[in-house]
């Protein structure tokens, strides 16, 4: 995950997202760099339009807020059983 913070905060400022950079961001915190997820992270962000990338990310939704309307519904049907069921018992001790 750092890498891909360092990744942020180099593209940010204006500077390339090289193996040496990325390498003085993560050392300048502290953490261990592991070279081999260093160059992954170059390899994979060759060729990407950054500031495209996270416009779209921008526009894209939360999972979180898709997955919040079912359970308002689920909770709804759920206190609707359980009025249901009271009324049940109510009706055999009458």
């Amino acid at each position: 995950m750092e890498l891909i913070y360092a990744s942020m905060l180099l593209h940010k400022v204006g500077q390339q997202v090289t193996e040496e950079n990325l390498k003085k961001v993560i050392n300048a915190t502290g953490a261990k760099v592991d070279d081999t997820k260093v160059k992954a992270m170059v390899a994979a962000l060759e060729g990407v339009n950054i500031d495209q990338v996270l416009k779209e990310a921008a526009m894209q939704p939360v999972a979180a807020a898709k997955e919040d309307k079912p359970k308002e519904e689920k909770k709804k049907e759920e206190k609707k059983d359980e009025t249901q069921a009271a009324a049940g018992l109510g009706a055999l001790f009458g």
